[in-house]
């Protein structure tokens, strides 16, 4: 293998990483490089040429598609005029693999062998089998084999090779580019996505868990909007937050990956993620599991608590103001204190019944006991602000006899 990194033509190399071309853009100089590594320097607040050092007036690039081209012919020729070549028999073996996988007289279990051998392979991480798996397009294959038309028999007969697929398709997504990942947007393979969150196994719910948060990205912007405005989607992944299992923590973060997108606040709320993420954080289940990832569930319904829709919802959960309450005052953990103070801010400025339910619910003993804390300044100031929207509110109201 390193032979063949020799024998990599300079042209062919990024002048950032000196690896094989994987996605190669074009800047407004004129140089190419590999679109993750200019990425990184751009992001790193570099806004020159890394090789003319001149300042780019336009920070977008181009896909080159001719020297990606230039570089599947390379690979081809190598293949073909070097076969005893250890890299050379590395993408020959690549490409009976994909072959076995495309090929409709291939029987289930050579599939299956086929797709054992594409996730060992993927763990091997070299820029050489990283280019070999983006040059012969293995992502849309594999893609296509999930989400293409499939019923519940052919779910259900199948879903180990369906669970193996989803594992290589996670592995590559951060080799490339995650346009693929597009192809989802079509009707049909969104019903199939749909049902297989429906019907199947905890371990490919997570995976689609794992494909919504991939989905959060810029390239796919508009996917996201798609997956987060399908009702049934929705529900399901709410759903499986609810249920205090080994999946539970993913849907969160599907949940999370979803929301980051406006336009899919609205419905989140209807699909009922309020009253999954309160279900979820106030649950028993793993205090490791919860600790980690209530933060992450607490900022989602705050994002979500800019809707009113999402603040009533909040506010008729039988437990939701009580489970904030039970929240605010945590001595090991005080991002979900700090989380917990915000969310009540939120409601209790808009309903007396709020309000009247975290102090029945001992809000006021939890704040003095926050302020007593190391906890720290921003938590403790809005402790304050808490405490002072709650005894102006209740001095406003008339009291009940």
């Amino acid at each position: 293998m390193n032979e063949f990194e020799d024998t990599i033509p300079h042209l062919f190399r990024c002048p950032i990483s000196l690896d094989l071309f994987e996605d190669p853009v074009t800047l407004c100089t004129g140089q190419t490089y590999d679109r993750s590594s200019i990425e990184k320097w751009l992001a790193a607040g570099n806004f020159t040429c890394p090789v003319t050092m001149q300042k780019l007036h336009d920070l977008s690039f181009v896909p080159n598609h001719t020297l990606r081209h230039l570089i599947d012919q390379w690979l081809q020729l190598s293949l073909q005029f070097d076969p005893g070549n250890s890299a050379t028999a590395t993408i020959y073996s690549l490409a009976a693999l994909k072959r076995t996988l495309e090929s409709h007289e291939s029987n289930f279990e050579n599939k299956l062998q086929a797709l054992e051998k594409i996730s060992v392979l993927s763990d091997e991480y070299c820029s050489f089998k990283k280019s070999c798996f983006l040059q012969l397009d293995f992502l849309p294959l594999l893609l296509e084999l999930v989400f293409g038309r499939v019923d519940a028999q052919v779910l259900k007969n199948h879903m180990v090779f369906i669970e193996l697929a989803l594992c290589c398709i996670l592995k590559l997504l951060p080799l490339g580019s995650l346009d693929p990942l597009n192809m989802i947007k079509d009707e049909s393979k969104l019903a199939t996505f749909i049902l297989l969150f429906q019907k199947g196994t905890s371990s490919v719910k997570i995976s689609l868990c794992h494909l919504i948060e991939s989905a959060s990205s810029s390239q796919t912007e508009e996917l996201c909007c798609v997956l987060g405005n399908s009702r049934v989607l929705v529900h399901e992944i709410v759903l499986v937050a609810s249920q205090n299992c080994e999946a539970s923590e993913d849907a969160i973060k599907g949940l999370s990956a979803l929301c980051s997108l406006q336009c899919n606040r609205e419905s989140l709320v209807r699909g009922g993620a309020i009253d999954g993420i309160i279900t979820y954080i106030s649950s028993s289940g793993s205090e490791r599991r919860k600790k980690k990832l209530a933060p992450l569930a607490m900022a989602t319904a705050e994002k979500l608590l800019e809707l009113e829709s999402a603040k009533v919802a909040l506010v008729n959960h039988p437990n939701g103001i009580e489970t904030l309450v039970n929240m605010v005052f945590r001595v090991s953990d005080q991002e979900r204190s700090e989380s917990a103070v915000e969310l009540l801010l939120i409601v209790c400025g808009d309903f007396g019944r709020a309000r009247e339910e975290a102090i029945g619910a001992g809000v006021l003993t939890r704040l003095l006991l926050l302020l007593q804390s190391q906890s720290s300044t921003t938590t403790k100031s809005k402790a304050r602000m808490l405490l002072k929207l709650l005894r102006n509110k209740w001095n406003e109201e008339p009291k009940q006899t």
